[in-house]
Formats: structure tokens, C-alpha cells, sequence
């Protein structure tokens, strides 16, 4: 037999670490309790009058059958026989009522619950830094929790449904019990040994599906891939098909091999233990029946005992059974908590201070330094300069030098790794966090395209604004995305993307106009623009910067732009290289100067001659 990989034989779980995972249980239920006090007490209520129905329909099935056998001997009146009837359908119905509602309030609460959930999911992400979500690690504990949104409502059932089979079986067992306690032994000896070898099994499907999380992210990655509106041109283009599906084939095919292997034991073994728990019930069946060929017991008796000891058998298994599943689920809700014990590394101050109207000093990077989670690479390092009140500073550099992090740390998406950022002379770790964002638009080159209206589209840019319709269409002017406007049928109700009915995809160039428009949704101070207009040409990329610096005339700004015609404008050109400051001046001290601005200058400028 071939050996598991060695990550899942590092997931496996033991007996006792199982019990452990119960622990997360009232957590679970005080979120499920938070979802709706109400619910939860009707479900416990109607649980709780369900477990009472099995022992009530099995005693009056045996006082009927007592009855019918008295009847038949002494010929004597019938009307007490159609009461005990009449009362086992009234349980009967009542039963079925019971289990229509209790399915009721469980898919009910579960929808809630995985609504409430989805949500603090949401909120706690909202809550955490960028570069936690660019570490795969992280990643793959987020994928866990948002799993576990829809599965733990299947978790809520089979807790509720295991303490009901626990009242039902104590109100059984106290009959069994009365008549013969070996016989509840026996129970136990003919069952336990299959909750052993079902919780086995379990222990390994978890080790097996937690293990394969990062390669069935792969797996879902490359289902996108191959069927796509988003990337159907390019698998034609470069005829990727085969090479996507092939690797589609090899790490299916791995799940397909690693599950068929584990399902084909677990049926084996499920086959034995059943034939155990079988033997262990038709002796107990003996000895009852044993009992009632001596006259120890009536034939309603033998029936009553029979049927409890058959219900407690079934009960006892989906018990047991369950707990291996319930406990699997237990273990389950460790990813989902654990999700929420992350905790965000951009801290807010204490006593947070407002961020300075008008800014009078400016932006001073003081030996900055910054790298990723799990790099050893530095993104940024030794960077110190100052960036201006009202000033408008270009970044130059190749790809990787950097750019996008410094501008990443202005806006304090990330905190530097070392060195300190001043706003004013003042630590801006010590300004309101909301505050900052708020006085801070930027565009990034890889911006969203959200399938949603042209006016939402602007909105999302301050959308505390949403229903400001002047301010959205005085942005869409701003970034001249209003002529895109007025050509559209639905003008700004206009649905964009071709993922919902009656959406319209627009141009690359289109869609980066309504992009920049959402940077003029704020009356920000700073103004980041990082390579927005890469599918603009040079002319539209021309206007539209020259227009960026009429708009934000007195306010800072930072512009990142391969086209050197652009970059000129700029008051001064930081030049980045492998994440540190070469230099900075004006264009015409750099161009002087004969350094790597100058080189990169000419270079460009002689490919448009």
C-alpha cells in the first residue's frame, strides 16, 4: 500500500485531540445564539418534546397489544382498545408535525447563522492589514473560515440532534435498564467497537481534506481559468486549454486516488462492524424472547422491550457516529475561529489625532524600510525625503523597484518595517487611521472593475456618497469619464461588465476614466495616481494629467508613469532602484545631473524618434 504524503500524516488527529476540539463548542453556540435568541429556543423546545415521542409510541404499542391479547381471552368490551389507538396516531401525528418543525426552524437558523457569519467574516477581513492577504498562509485560513460558513450549519443540526437522541435514549434506557441492566451492557459491547473505527476513519478524512487546502485552492484557480469570460481570450490565444486541463487531470485524479483509497477501508470495516453490531442485537433479541416463552414477560412486553432495545441500538450508533462527526466539525471550527484571532499589525492609536486641514509641512520619510511577511527581500529600504505641502512628486523606476509599496506606505496600507513616516512632524501611526484614508485618494493600476452601475463605479471611491448623485457626476467630469456617460443607454444607471444581465463592457481606456473618477469622489489632500492610465495613449494620458494637475493645484500629490512626458510635469522625480531612493531633483537637475533618470530619459525619448 502506498504510503500518505507527509503533510496529511502531519494533520492526523487522535482521540483525545478530538475531545479537545469540543471546547470551541460554546463558542459556537454563543455566535449561534447571537444570530437569533429566538429561534434557538423554539428549535430547543421542539427537540426537547420530540425526544419524549419514541418512549410514548412504544408503551402505548405495547399496552395495545396487551389489550388486543386480553380482549381476545376474555371477549370483553373494545372501547379502551380504540382509545389507546386513537392516542398512538395522535402521537404518530404529532411526531411527524414535530419533525416538519424542527426542520423548519434548523434550515431557518442556519440560513441566519450563515448570513451572520459571512458578515463578521467580512468585518473582521475589513479589519486586517494588505500584506496579510498577500501571505498564502493567511490566505488558506481565510478560505477555511469562508467554508465553514455554509458547513458549520450542518454542524448546528447534529449537535441539536445529538442532545435530543440523548433525551430520547435516557427516557429508553430506563425501561432496558428496569428489566435487564446486562442487556444495556451488551448494547454498549456491540457498538462502541464501530464508533472507534467510524471516528478512525473521520480522524482521516480531516487530515486528508485539510491537507489538500492550498491544492484544491489550485484546483478551483484553474476551473476559472479554463472557463472564463475573464480569460477566455487569452486560453485561445495561446492555446492553453490542453496545459490547463492537464493539470487539472493530475491533481484531481491525486484527490480521486487519496479518497478512493480511504472510502474503499472505511466501507470494509463498515461492513464488519455492522455484522458485529448485528450478532449483538439478535442475542439481546434471544434473550427477550427467551423471557416471553417462559411467561416472565407479555407478548406487549416483549414488543416494548424489543423496540427499545432495537431504538436504543439505532440511537446509541447515530450517537456515537455523530459525535465522531460532531467532533470532526469541532475541530473544523479551530480554522474558523482561528481566522479571528488573526489580528491586524496596523495598529490605531490610542488617542488617535485628526489628520491636520490644510497639511502645512508635508509627508518626511525618515530612513524607511520595508519588507513582506516570509521575505527576507527588502521592498523598500533606506528611503528618506519629504514630500512637500501642495507638492507634486513623480516615481520613477523599472518594475520592482518599489513604486507601488512606498505609495502603499503614504497611504499607510502598510506599516514601515523600520525607519518612520512623519505627517507635520508627527508619527503617522499617531493619526486617526479612517481619517487618514479619508484625506488620501489613490488609483492603482490594478483597480477593480466592479459589475455594478457607472454612478456605484464612481461612488466606491467615497462611498459614504453613494446617493450624492452631483458629486458623482462632478468626478465623472473631473476624470472626463463624463462623456462615456452620455454615451451610455442607462447614462450613470448604467450596469457595467458583462457578468449580470443588460451590463455593457467598456474599453480598457473607458473603464480607467471611471476609475480615476473615483478619486475625485474625496476632497482629499493627497492625491496618489499609480499607473492608472497605462491603457490610456499618450495623448489621452497627457490630458488627463495635466487636468489631475489643475485639480489638485495646492494639494500633494504622487504620480507613477512610465511616460516620461507625463512624469516631467511633476515638480520633482524620485528615482527608485531595487526599492532604494538613486535620485531626486527637478527634470531639468536630473537630466543634468547625467544619472539614471537621464539614461532612462533619453532611452525612451530616442524610441519615439
Amino acid at each position: 500500500m502506498s504510503r500518505p504524503p507527509k503533510n496529511i500524516i502531519k494533520e492526523k488527529q487522535s482521540f483525545s485531540q478530538r475531545l479537545a476540539s469540543l471546547q470551541y463548542l460554546p463558542r459556537f453556540f454563543k455566535l449561534v445564539w447571537e444570530t437569533s435568541p429566538a429561534m434557538v429556543v423554539v428549535s430547543s423546545v421542539l427537540r426537547i418534546a420530540k425526544s419524549a415521542i419514541p418512549l410514548a409510541l412504544l408503551y402505548v404499542g405495547k399496552l395495545i397489544i396487551d389489550q388486543v391479547i386480553f380482549i381476545s381471552h376474555n371477549h370483553s368490551s373494545t372501547r379502551h382498545l380504540w382509545q389507546l389507538v386513537a392516542a398512538e396516531f395522535g402521537l404518530a401525528i404529532l411526531s411527524d408535525a414535530l419533525n416538519r418543525a424542527i426542520s423548519l426552524s434548523d434550515g431557518l437558523l442556519g440560513d441566519l447563522f450563515a448570513n451572520h457569519t459571512s458578515v463578521k467574516i467580512m468585518a473582521h477581513a475589513a479589519t486586517l492589514d494588505l500584506d496579510q492577504f498577500e501571505d498564502s498562509v493567511f490566505y488558506d485560513k481565510l478560505e477555511r473560515a469562508r467554508q465553514q460558513t455554509v458547513g458549520r450549519t450542518l454542524l448546528l443540526s447534529q449537535v441539536m440532534s445529538q442532545l435530543q437522541d440523548l433525551i430520547t435514549m435516557g427516557f429508553l434506557a430506563g425501561g432496558l435498564l428496569a428489566f435487564n441492566p446486562w442487556l444495556f451492557l451488551l448494547l454498549l459491547v456491540t457498538v462502541v467497537p464501530a464508533f472507534l473505527g467510524e471516528s478512525y476513519f473521520n480522524d482521516q478524512s480531516y487530515a486528508l481534506t485539510r491537507g489538500q487546502t492550498p491544492e484544491r485552492r489550485e484546483l478551483d484557480y484553474l476551473r476559472f481559468l479554463g472557463a472564463s469570460d475573464e480569460t477566455a481570450k487569452e486560453v485561445k490565444l495561446f492555446n492553453l486549454s490542453g496545459f490547463i486541463i492537464d493539470r487539472f487531470k493530475l491533481l484531481s485524479n491525486k484527490f480521486y486516488l487519496a479518497n478512493k483509497r480511504l472510502s474503499r477501508q472505511r466501507s470494509v470495516w463498515g461492513a464488519f462492524f455492522a455484522l458485529v453490531g448485528s450478532a449483538g442485537y439478535y442475542g439481546a433479541y434471544i434473550i427477550i424472547i427467551l423471557k416471553a416463552v417462559d411467561g416472565s414477560l407479555s407478548i406487549g412486553s416483549l414488543t416494548f422491550l424489543a423496540g427499545s432495545f432495537r431504538q436504543l441500538k439505532s440511537l446509541l450508533e447515530g450517537i456515537l457516529s455523530r459525535f465522531t462527526t460532531v467532533s470532526q466539525g469541532a475541530m473544523y471550527l479551530r480554522d474558523f475561529f482561528d481566522f479571528f484571532e488573526i489580528a491586524p499589525k496596523i495598529l490605531v492609536a490610542s488617542h488617535p489625532l485628526p489628520v491636520p486641514r490644510p497639511i502645512k509641512q508635508g509627508f518626511t520619510f525618515e530612513d524607511v524600510g520595508f519588507k513582506y511577511s516570509n521575505s527576507d527581500r527588502w521592498a523598500n529600504r533606506h528611503l528618506s525625503f519629504t514630500l512637500h505641502a501642495g507638492e507634486k512628486l513623480a516615481l520613477v523606476g523599472e518594475n520592482g523597484a518599489g513604486k507601488t509599496t512606498l505609495v502603499k506606505l503614504l497611504a499607510r496600507l502598510y506599516d514601515p518595517t523600520e525607519g518612520r513616516i512623519l505627517l507635520d512632524g508627527v508619527d503617522l501611526k499617531e493619526y486617526d487611521l479612517a481619517d487618514l484614508r479619508l484625506q488620501t485618494g489613490i488609483i492603482f493600476q490594478d483597480y477593480l472593475r466592479y459589475q455594478m452601475s457607472m454612478a456605484q463605479n464612481i461612488a466606491v471611491g467615497n462611498i459614504d456618497e453613494q446617493q450624492n448623485r452631483p458629486l458623482i457626476v462632478s468626478s465623472a467630469q473631473k476624470s472626463l469619464a463624463d462623456k462615456l456617460a452620455e454615451k451610455l443607454e442607462g447614462g450613470y444607471d448604467q450596469a457595467l461588465g458583462r457578468r449580470f444581465n443588460d451590463g455593457v463592457e467598456l474599453s480598457g481606456g473607458e473603464w480607467q476614466k471611471v476609475a480615476l473618477a473615483r478619486a475625485y469622489m474625496k476632497d482629499a489632500q493627497l492625491m496618489i495616481l499609480d499607473e492608472p492610465t497605462a491603457a490610456l495613449d499618450a495623448r489621452a494620458e497627457h490630458d488627463v494629467f495635466m487636468r489631475f494637475a489643475e485639480l489638485t493645484k495646492n494639494k500633494s500629490a504622487v504620480l507613477i508613469s512610465h511616460r516620461f512626458s507625463t512624469v516631467r510635469m511633476a515638480d520633482r522625480i524620485l528615482v527608485l532602484e531595487k526599492g532604494q531612493m538613486l535620485e531626486i531633483g527637478t527634470h531639468e537637475e536630473l537630466l543634468n545631473k547625467k544619472g539614471r533618470y537621464a539614461e532612462l530619459f533619453l532611452l525612451q525619448a530616442m524610441g519615439y524618434r
